[in-house]
């Protein structure tokens, strides 16, 4: 009976992993390409910033939306099912549309299916390894390697096919997806208290409150950055294979990062507030050398340095709100980080920072995001010298007043 269980949860383990790598790579190849595709039916570059910014919109519904069904329902591998069936659904029609307003309302609906995917396998990864000796990073660095590896790979094949048959590649890999989702563990959540007010109870939490704020600051210009830097290699001159370079470096180095932080990191919150305060000065130095590039080389080998910046950020972001919020809020507590880090700073940069890249250029552009990420720093080290624990366990954190 015992070497069944063990072999069940090898199993377990070994099928969330997998769908990590599969559900991030299927991301990863629409969200690369898309704004290749868009440019190929001749949209502007303000229209591209508003199509893409309507993930980060739709997401603010979407995340709590789907976050309370979780918590209700206790079934987050459920959940899952329905939110992949309805992006692989919609995305079919979408691609075979063309006009601007259809295009638009079309990713209206699908955003609504697909913007909340990464933060509910967070919340079942955390929920399944609860108790266990397994860490969150040895299951995210799969995530990684799916993004990169399938972006490299799907490069020469949208080269081959045209852009205009991507939807082919990514509804293929979707499929995979889905049905490696029907093997999830259910990931049950008994020990977990059902709240339909679980938004409100985080709005008083002050403290998760200010994290957010500066998560917001910090993730706008990395949204805007997400959005256009394919077309920013493509206008410099880059081939298609080079676009898919880029994303295998954003992504593949996040796996070396989550490792060490898994093995190292101290998980104390003054030691994760003073590392995002670091992160928050290498972001500002990514940003000006970004402003300074003439050549999609020195795009790719920036690109390189994601994995510090993002892969920190996101490890210590979803571990600080584990801590700030109490377990029966845990799915929806990585909703609202998704929110503020997705969403409200993807709405900014979509709607806001492409009207100012139109208008002003790269290199003005990412000088503004140099200057936010600053601010962000200063604020951490802020909340770093001000925090206070009132003792042990989840939820008792405040600022001195």
């Amino acid at each position: 009976m015992a070497a069944s269980t063990n072999e069940h949860t090898r199993a377990s383990v070994l099928n969330m992993k997998w769908f990590m790598f599969f559900i991030f790579g299927t991301v990863s190849v629409l969200m690369t390409f898309f704004p290749i595709y868009l440019q190929h039916l001749s949209f502007q570059k303000s229209a591209i910033g508003m199509m893409m910014a309507a993930g980060p919109l739709v997401s603010i519904v979407a995340n709590p939306f789907w976050a309370y069904w979780s918590d209700r329902t206790q079934d987050i591998r459920r959940i899952l099912l329905i939110m992949l069936s309805g992006n692989f659904l919609i995305i079919l029609a979408v691609f075979q549309l063309e006009q601007y307003a259809w295009v638009y309302g079309g990713m209206l609906a699908f955003f609504l299916f697909q913007t909340p995917i990464f933060s509910q396998s967070s919340s079942l990864i955390l929920v399944a390894i609860e108790g266990t000796k397994h860490k969150f990073g040895s299951y995210r660095i799969w995530g990684s390697l799916g993004w990169a590896i399938m972006a490299i790979a799907a490069a020469p094949v949208i080269a081959l096919v045209t852009i205009d048959r991507l939807w082919i590649v990514y509804c293929g890999l979707m499929l995979i997806s889905l049905l490696l989702c029907y093997r999830l563990p259910r990931a049950s959540t008994e020990s977990l208290v059902r709240s339909s007010t679980g938004f409100k109870q985080l709005l008083r939490n002050g403290t998760f409150m200010i994290f957010l704020l500066i998560s917001i600051l910090i993730s706008t210009p990395h949204g805007l950055n997400g959005m256009f830097v394919s077309i920013y290699i493509k206008e410099l001159g880059g081939a298609t294979w080079l676009i898919g370079l880029s994303a295998f470096l954003m992504a593949i180095f996040e796996v070396p990062v989550f490792l060490l932080l898994d093995r190292y990191m101290k998980k104390s919150l003054q030691t994760m507030l003073t590392i995002l305060t670091i992160v928050s000065g290498i972001y500002a130095l990514r940003w000006l050398l970004m402003s300074m590039v003439t050549e999609p080389w020195q795009i790719i080998a920036l690109q390189a340095t994601h994995g510090i910046t993002f892969g920190i950020y996101f490890y210590i972001g979803t571990n600080l709100t584990s801590f700030f919020v109490p377990p029966s809020l845990r799915a929806t507590g990585q909703s609202a980080y998704t929110i503020a880090w997705n969403g409200i700073a993807g709405v900014i940069a979509g709607f806001l920072g492409s009207q100012f890249l139109q208008a002003f250029g790269y290199q003005t552009t990412y000088l503004g995001g140099m200057l936010l990420s600053l601010v962000g720093m200063v604020c951490f080290i802020w909340m770093r010298f001000r925090i206070k624990i009132k003792k042990e366990g989840v939820n008792e954190v405040d600022l001195h007043s």
